[in-house]
């Protein structure tokens, strides 16, 4: 009877393994599907007239596009992260339990991760476009895409300040420092490698974005790139999706090299967040 029991505790628990293998390589296979069908027809078609040449209708060069996607990502974690990482120190280490203003930031934080894509373009389009005037330009997709990545920034980094250990606060409070100053010399640096994920998740949203743009930084392409903030330019990805819906000769191949280029760029980011968390995280290990 016992033998009966402990074979089929050990099926299931061998179904229950295989079950976990075949989802785990199948969530592998997928993404090296999509990653190998966007290469492989991708940087055939990269050269360097297409990255670094002038845009027209013969080479749809991607530069001005790329230029404005890393400002974009610059100037977007500029603003976001600070609000956000400070929105979550309160929520982590001064806000007391049961709090009506905890209640509230939650409950919009929840809101704004759930919000989708394209009603923040048409806010960002009535609101920075139109009522401030800043038309249809860089400026305006910074700032929707700012409030677009908060929620991320905000949730990871409440995540990673809760998880740091009670002792080191409560060391760092017993030789004398003050509240404020052990937040930010002891919980903070051992904290951020959590932050850095969702600064990572948040790269990757602004990257991916095209809904939101289309309605505020516009559809514009220049022949070279600009840091004029007021200028309409478009980012990567909507470079990629214009190129794949638009007419002209081999636009297709060149939507396809610019989806290269743009997994190139994420990857680059992401390989260099992880790299810049796990050397601060060692660090930390090390004191």
């Amino acid at each position: 009877m016992e033998t009966n029991i402990l074979n089929r505790r050990k099926a299931k628990s061998a179904a229950l393994k295989s079950l976990v293998w075949l989802c785990g390589l199948l969530t592998v296979g997928i993404l090296v599907y999509i990653l190998l069908f966007i290469l492989v027809r991708g940087i055939p078609n990269i050269s360097l007239e297409f990255l670094f040449g002038r845009y027209n209708s013969e080479s749809l060069s991607a530069f001005s596009s790329i230029v404005t996607t890393v400002e974009m990502i610059a100037i977007s974690l500029v603003i976001a992260v600070p609000v956000g990482v400070f929105c979550s120190i309160y929520l982590a280490e001064y806000a007391k339990r049961g709090n009506r203003a905890v209640k509230v930031i939650r409950l919009a934080v929840d809101t704004l991760a759930g919000i989708p894509s394209i009603v923040y373009g048409l806010f960002g389009m009535i609101f920075f476009v139109n009522i401030l005037g800043f038309r249809a330009s860089v400026l305006s997709g910074v700032l929707t895409v700012s409030i677009m990545i908060l929620p991320v920034i905000i949730s990871s980094s409440e995540e990673a300040i809760k998880s740091v250990p009670d002792m080191y606060r409560e060391g760092s409070l017993g030789l004398g420092a003050t509240r404020l100053r052990t937040v930010f010399a002891i919980v903070l640096p051992a904290a951020m490698p959590g932050i850095l994920s969702g600064v990572i998740l948040a790269i990757g949203r602004i990257v991916g974005e095209t809904a939101a743009l289309i309605f505020t930084s516009g559809t514009n392409v220049l022949e070279s790139p600009t840091l004029n903030l007021m200028a309409s330019q478009r980012t990567l990805a909507i470079h990629m999706y214009m190129l794949a819906s638009e007419g002209l000769p081999h636009s297709k191949d060149m939507a396809f090299a610019t989806g290269a280029i743009l997994i190139l760029v994420v990857f680059l980011v992401n390989f260099a967040a992880t790299k810049l968390a796990g050397r601060i995280g060692r660090s930390n290990d090390g004191k």
